[in-house]
């Protein structure tokens, strides 16, 4: 090779090498971690088919705050609860902020509730908290809209005829018409074409963001963005679910009755008007859009995907099963519509749902955070801007907390006389100021969909229990269970 093209190389790797130092050491002492390898980072200490398994392995080595470089960009990552805890909740402020997602900034460009930040975080958060808190403006409350789809879900399961058929779409389409109800008023028909096609947008949007192409997209977004590649899809799948929204924005704005607001887009219309003449408001349309889908992404995708999944474990486990029913029949009967009241006095089946929520660790590694502020954590000095992987799976795995931990047990919530017990390790919805805002509603439709479902059917597999796979088929953003059939059989006391 030519000497000057040996010297220009040596030149950029040591300017390269220089670069990251400063990064990591320029603003005080940063946790420990393997040492990143120029432009790619840590990249190759990582398997990016089960990047959290291998953020486990680095805990091992160096301990529960330790330091990486995900591409150039550098992320601490906190494993175990005592170190979440501490940063999520002791330094909440400080660790409020959103790390990087570059595929969501890509499609979000920071707008909405999930992957913005500041003042306009601060603002969407409270009037979305505050809206699905009080929705119910002295109409139906949430738990009747749910239990009025839990009905609905059961209608569309009986159509089966207890023939063995892919639950997918059917799970989906109950949780997604909830959110409907909240933001658009109304439910929609589950054959309706449109809700079909954004039932398929969703489930498409968890497999792809759950890819290696897409921990590889985040690492170099700048490059991969012009590659060819799946992430084009998830683009056009965002595209359709934004025209699809926006076009019900419309439609509310021709109808808007400031007097009697229907839903969460009446309500965040109203806020428009309210702030027009302010040209710093963060309630705009663009913000409205992006929220709205914000509350169909969160508030669809993991519960659908915790109800298939549970499903699928109740299938493995039909002495567990049996246990509910026995539960069901004893508590509400074989007639009367579940409703939450009932959760208090059914201590196995609540256990079952919270240990089908810790066992699947749907999203092992939360959403990014980010610093604030430069941070004194424990005794190192965090930069402003630095991101924060909170490893949840480090918490809902635990071994001294739920022995056993890679066994689905209800006992793990569970106390020696069969009444339920709380965990402060169940943080499946993340805690601290970041945790997820539907976390209530979440809990509330779990419990009334697997009531209601066990209520009314018989869960039989269509291959023998040994055959029977739990393994998740994508281990990134989200666990993604394996596909599978099951068949709905109506009880005998319907």
């Amino acid at each position: 090779m030519d000497p000057s093209v040996v010297t220009a190389l040596s030149v950029i790797l040591c300017l390269l090498l220089i670069s990251v130092w400063r990064k990591g050491y320029g603003k005080g002492k940063l946790p420990p971690g393997p040492t990143p390898f120029p432009i790619i980072g840590n990249i190759l200490q990582l398997d990016t088919k089960n990047i959290n398994k291998s953020f486990c392995l680095l805990a091992k080595a160096y301990g529960p705050v330790f330091t990486l470089y995900l591409g150039s960009k550098r992320a601490i990552v906190l494993h175990g609860y005592e170190a979440i805890k501490e940063a999520l909740i002791g330094h909440g402020d400080a660790f409020a902020g959103r790390g990087s997602f570059p595929i969501s900034d890509t499609i979000n460009k920071g707008f909405g509730l999930l992957f913005s930040n500041g003042e306009r975080w601060k603002q969407i958060r409270r009037f979305s908290l505050m809206t699905l808190r009080n929705f119910g403006m002295g109409k139906r409350s949430i738990e009747e809209r749910v239990q009025e789809e839990a009905k609905c879900l059961v209608e569309e399961l009986k159509k089966t005829n207890g023939l063995p058929c892919d639950p997918t779409t059917i799970l989906e389409s109950a949780p997604c018409n909830v959110i409907c109800s909240v933001v658009f008023q109304k439910r929609i028909e589950y054959q309706d074409e449109k809700f079909q096609r954004l039932m398929e947008n969703l489930n498409e949007n968890i497999r792809i963001l759950s890819s290696p192409w897409i921990q590889v997209y985040n690492l170099f977004p700048s490059l991969v963005h012009y590659l060819p590649g799946i992430h084009h899809k998830l683009i056009e799948n965002f595209r359709y679910m934004n025209d699809f929204v926006l076009e019900r924005v419309k439609e509310h704005q021709e109808t808007l009755n400031a007097n009697d607001p229907r839903d969460f887009i009446d309500c965040f219309l109203m806020k428009v008007e309210e702030e027009k003449q302010n040209p710093q408001s963060e309630f705009t349309i663009e913000n409205l859009v992006y929220t709205t889908l914000d509350l169909f992404g969160a508030g669809t995708e993991t519960t659908s995907t915790t109800l298939r999944y549970g499903l699928l474990l109740l299938l493995k486990h039909p002495h567990i099963t049996k246990k509910i029913h026995e539960e069901i029949d004893r508590v509400i009967g074989p007639n009367q519509s579940p409703c939450m009241k009932d959760r208090n006095n059914m201590p196995y089946t609540n256990a079952v749902i919270h240990e089908i929520q810790r066992y699947i660790d749907l999203v092992p590694a939360s959403l990014p955070h980010a610093v604030t502020q430069d941070i004194q954590f424990r005794q190192y000095l965090i930069p402003k801007g630095t991101t924060i992987i909170p490893l949840l799976t480090s918490v809902l795995y635990d071994n001294e907390e739920f022995p056993n931990p890679d066994q689905f047990d209800p006992h793990h919530f569970l106390d020696e006389s069969g009444n339920f017990k709380k965990s402060n390790y169940f943080l499946p919805f993340s805690i601290g100021k970041r945790a997820c805002v539907g976390e209530g509603l979440a809990q509330m439709e779990l419990f009334l969909f697997f009531t209601t479902i066990l209520q009314n059917f018989t869960l039989k597999p269509v291959t023998d229990l040994k055959d029977i796979d739990v393994t998740p088929v994508d281990n990134g953003f989200n666990h993604v269970p394996p596909c599978y059939e099951i068949c709905f059989l109506p009880s005998k006391n319907m």
